[in-house]
């Protein structure tokens, strides 16, 4: 769907909403201090979102290193006051930091049109940029001069608009080309890890003719021999049967965690609770959720595997 600069102009909207209400909530002592304020959260998520506050903050320092070399600059040819200097350098930046958002609006709300009614929408927004830039920066100087008594004509400034134009577009260029970068780079980096599904190894397939359950081995509590069949015992209760014989399935199940305990029985060794003797060297397995299956004398290796695997 395409993205109109209204839309852009929301997300704006919404972000300093919440960087506003995360901040607030932060100063008042609200919240969940261990989830962090809702604009952390929104600047993790959102990719739009880091791309306006990581652009915004780059724009705001290269301005920032620009204006105070030209207040050097000035300053050591001796041309003026450093107070007057710094009011002029000031003035511009704070109107620029006010207006840096223009930029990555117009990015965001004409990313889905053609190259050339983006490059005339990116002209308009460069033209308001400037018209907006200079308009603030002279009502910033002539209150600034008015407080420290030091003549300034807004008049003249505005006649010399036609000098600051193309200084304007050049630095709206440079800000739109900060944005695109800082969103390349951002989408360039790699993805957070997410649950992932389960490895081959980790699950096992339950197949009953042409029916296919695929479940973790963590899930598997025992598997009886029933006949011609294998009922496995799960641990939500389920009982499905596969037809297969039990050595068949040992051969599949021994290198995972299963363990050979009866004829008629092979458990998983990390589900077992405990051990009880039940005389001429059987023992009975107590298994998690209550289940239980019989060891046999003639396993002690499955016994000896099974006593180091008791959870104490």
């Amino acid at each position: 769907m395409a993205q109109t600069p209204s839309q852009g102009v929301r997300l704006l909207r919404q972000g300093i909403v919440r960087l506003a209400k995360g901040l607030w909530d932060k100063r008042r002592g609200g919240g969940d201090e261990r989830r962090g304020p809702d604009w952390l959260a929104w600047l993790a998520t959102d990719p739009a979102g880091r791309q306006l506050v990581l652009g915004w903050g780059v724009v705001l320092i290269a301005a920032a290193a620009v204006c105070l070399l030209n207040v050097l600059g000035f300053t050591q040819g001796g041309r003026g006051r450093v107070v007057e200097h710094l009011v002029y350098e000031g003035s511009s930046w704070l109107a620029i930091a006010l207006l840096a958002w223009l930029p990555w609006v117009a990015l965001r709300g004409t990313r889905t049109w053609r190259w050339p009614a983006r490059v005339v929408a990116q002209a308009v927004g460069a033209l308001v940029f400037s018209l907006l830039h200079v308009g603030l920066f002279i009502l910033f100087r002539a209150t600034a001069f008015g407080v420290l008594d030091h003549p300034y004509d807004p008049v003249m400034a505005m006649a010399e608009y036609r000098y600051e134009v193309w200084k304007d577009v050049l630095a709206y260029a440079m800000f739109a080309g900060c944005y695109g970068l800082v969103g390349r780079l951002d989408t360039a980096r790699p993805a957070e890890p997410g649950p992932t599904a389960p490895l081959l190894d980790d699950v096992f397939d339950i197949r009953d003719g042409a029916r296919l359950a695929r479940v973790r081995l963590d899930d598997i509590l025992a598997v009886r021999s029933a006949g011609n069949y294998a009922q496995f015992h799960l641990r939500d209760g389920r009982r499905p049967l596969m037809r297969s014989s039990l050595a068949a399935l040992e051969s599949e199940l021994a290198p995972r965690g299963f363990c050979r305990t009866h004829k008629s029985w092979l458990v998983n060794s990390r589900a077992v609770r405990g051990l009880t003797p039940e005389g001429s060297g059987d023992y009975e397995v107590a298994l998690e959720g209550g289940l239980s299956a019989p060891l046999s004398r003639r396993y002690p290796q499955s016994l000896l595997r099974l006593r180091s695997s008791q959870v104490p």
